[in-house]
């Protein structure tokens, strides 16, 4: 009797593996959730876009693809800080700084201050994008402090 309940639960198991595994939205969430963890955030929000177009009801896919849209905010934040703070460089670097180009950099810096709040990062959101994208904010908030400083 106790053989026959064995097989019995290794066969639905077996059968769940296979649904889970064949299962083309499945499939994706699982290729999704694979390029997630390796950090491919825009591959992994497609894939699991076009599982939850599949299957709506696949809770993974759709977890993935809010996870992936997340982790790409601050990506896109971050990318947008060099480039902003390239520009500001450009700025500082020219001599005299006059009031138009104080006023310029107080405005990026005000932008990006308010980009960063706007972001709010999960639990599972991957801490390195969350920790420098903290640090370009600092970066701002203190630039942003030393231009206002000044008359």
């Amino acid at each position: 009797m106790r053989f026959n309940s064995w097989v019995f639960i290794a066969g639905v198991v077996a059968l769940s593996l296979g649904y889970f595994l064949f299962n083309p939205s499945y499939e994706r969430s699982l290729e999704a959730k694979f390029y997630y963890t390796i950090g491919s955030y825009a591959e992994a929000e497609r894939l699991a876009k076009e599982a939850f177009a599949l299957n709506p009801y696949n809770r993974m896919a759709s977890t993935v693809m809010v996870q992936s849209q997340t982790a790409l905010r601050f990506v896109r934040y971050i990318e947008e800080s060099k480039r902003y703070l390239d520009e500001i460089s450009k700025i500082a670097a020219s001599s005299p700084i006059g009031d138009a180009q104080r006023a310029k950099v107080r405005m990026m810096c005000e932008i990006m201050m308010a980009q960063f709040e706007k972001i709010s990062a999960t639990v599972v959101t991957d801490r390195s994008l969350v920790d420098e994208a903290s640090a370009y904010h600092e970066k701002f908030r203190l630039l942003h402090d030393k231009v206002a400083q000044r008359p």
